[in-house]
């Protein structure tokens, strides 16, 4: 547990650079955290509810799956219902508000959409997770869960 000084050579000696300490660095504050690790970096969430852990984890899980379905969902595509008048107009009024920085209009990216679904899902849970009913039926799928895990 102690702390290991890195050092770089420059000419003939070596001179310290940095300060290496694995305790602190892989640290964690008091609560309940999930942390995922996968080909080229990792993820960790902090304050998790222990309950929701699966949800979120299988959120993170799908989150290159969600941002595929989202962008494939965003695509553009042509105008299927005709603009009236007033909507051209004020089309031709904005474009010639803005002028060649109309293309400066943009939405949220692919991943910031994965996560505000994933946020959505996880107020949903918790707001239903409120009710007895609900919190005895979730309780009830996840000791199934472990009862038919393969060991």
């Amino acid at each position: 547990m102690t702390n290991t000084l890195l050092y770089k050579k420059v000419g003939r000696k070596y001179e310290p650079v940095a300060e290496y300490d694995s305790v602190y660095l892989d640290s964690f504050p008091k609560g309940n955290h999930l942390v995922m690790c996968y080909p080229g970096g990792q993820s960790r969430r902090f304050n998790i509810e222990p309950a929701y852990a699966p949800m979120i984890a299988a959120g993170r899980v799908a989150e290159q799956e969600i941002c595929e379905a989202i962008r494939k969902a965003s695509e553009l595509r042509p105008q299927t219902t005709p603009l009236t008048e007033k909507q051209k107009a004020a089309w031709e009024a904005l474009k010639e508000a803005f002028g060649e920085d109309i293309s400066t209009l943009r939405g949220l990216s692919i991943h910031d959409c994965a996560e505000a679904g994933l946020k959505a899902m996880q107020d949903e849970a918790e707001k239903l997770l409120q009710h007895d009913g609900v919190r005895k039926a979730y309780d009830h799928f996840m000791l199934m869960c472990e009862l038919t895990k393969e060991r």
